[in-house]
């Protein structure tokens, strides 16, 4: 099963395609979508993120709605983590499962009520993942209603130290007391929205879901209001490299159909103790035996690049040199760190931190160490 969209499609666009032309947005193809890759630069829209506020436009990503009382039933089999332990106006990280325990996608569940929930999912799986649901849900005689819902909603993400002050400026909803992974429901600039604590980039923020039609009105008002706290517009270059030194996995990158949660480091959502679920036996079996790859992150011990897809070697004993044991899955520079670092599988008995590895550089071997994630850490 491919999530993938086709290279011939049209791209997308969302509702902001214009004012992000206007603005100058150099813009590219991601996941079938035409979205914005940097405005100012992607080191200064990550510099203006990490110290003061940085906005993004986030509307390619996918809404999925599952209601009626089957919901819980569905949203239970389908994903590993435990939505059990959700509260309205509580979100939660998970992983959309195949049988073989592997990811179809990774996503956030929003419990809105008892019989309804909110999947925010990646932009070129929704309709793959749509499709998944909806035959689980047949498969399984769930009798829950599963909208693909994407056109409905727009989605803006306000990140940053400032994130707060800026948007406290264009709502009444109590901000000061929205936890992380929680979320409410107000009015922003006059919009009803979804609001909610959550992020990918390692700084604190919110992300909003609205009516594509007032997606012009809310990017400037935000732009507006935020001007003196130095707020930036940011396009998806200074969001790789934001949630790369935040070890956020990427689908499509750490997490695709033969990855597990618990070789990416993920066992945490991997909920074994919740019963049966698409993929829970393969995953029981795996706990049991071990893994046998580990994701992890490196820092390049020379100014050379890892780049996404080079090679990545590990010693070979007995003193047989180095062979090559994986890829780079997500690499690039740490602009806030002043480094260069990356993400790779590679076999558990070489994954340990401070383990020497060589990335694979034009011909050449990098040297380079496995340190621990995440490479950056927000001050509190």
């Amino acid at each position: 099963m491919s999530c993938h969209e086709p290279a011939t499609a049209e791209l997308r666009k969302t509702a902001l395609n214009a004012v992000h032309r206007a603005r100058g947005a150099k813009m590219v193809n991601f996941g079938g979508w035409e979205m914005p890759l940097e405005y100012s630069g992607i080191l200064s829209e990550h510099e203006a993120t990490r110290t003061r506020a940085g906005l993004f436009d986030v509307s390619h990503m996918g809404e999925i709605e599952i209601r009626r009382p089957g919901a819980l039933d569905l949203v239970q089999w389908v994903s590993c983590n435990d939505a059990t332990e959700l509260q309205p106006g509580q979100a939660q990280y998970s992983g959309l499962m195949t049988e073989r325990g592997t990811f179809v996608d990774d996503l956030l569940v929003h419990k809105i009520s008892d019989t309804h929930y909110l999947l925010c999912v990646n932009a070129c799986n929704q309709d793959c993942d749509f499709g998944h649901i909806a035959v689980q849900n047949a498969r399984q005689g769930y009798a829950a209603q599963v909208e693909n819902a994407g056109a409905r909603y727009s989605q803006l993400a306000i990140q940053g130290p400032r994130a707060q002050a800026i948007l406290a400026r264009l709502t009444r909803a109590p901000l000061a007391n929205v936890r992380y992974y929680h979320f409410v429901f107000d009015r922003v600039s006059g919009v009803d929205c979804l609001i909610a604590r959550t992020g990918y980039t390692g700084e604190d923020g919110f992300e909003f879901y609205f009516d594509p039609q007032y997606s012009e009105q809310l990017w400037s008002d935000l732009l507006r209001e935020g001007q003196s706290f130095g707020i930036a517009p940011c396009g998806l270059g200074a969001r790789n490299t934001l949630r790369m030194e935040a070890a956020m996995r990427l689908y499509g990158n750490e997490l695709d159909e033969t990855t597990t949660p618990q070789e990416a480091g993920l066992g945490w959502i991997c909920r074994l103790s919740k019963g049966r679920f698409l993929g829970s036996d393969a995953l029981a079996r795996q706990k049991e035996e071990g893994i046998t790859r580990k994701l992890v992150g490196f820092e390049m011990l020379d100014k050379r690049i890892a780049r996404d897809g080079y090679s990545v070697f590990v010693a070979s004993p007995p003193s047989a040199g180095r062979r090559e044991a994986g890829r780079v899955t997500s690499g690039g520079p740490a602009p806030s760190l002043k480094k260069n670092i990356g993400m790779a599988y590679v076999p558990l008995e070489a994954s340990a931190p401070g383990t020497r590895i060589e990335i694979g550089i034009r011909g050449q071997q990098a040297p380079a160490r496995i340190v621990a994630m995440p490479f950056y850490k927000r001050r509190q």
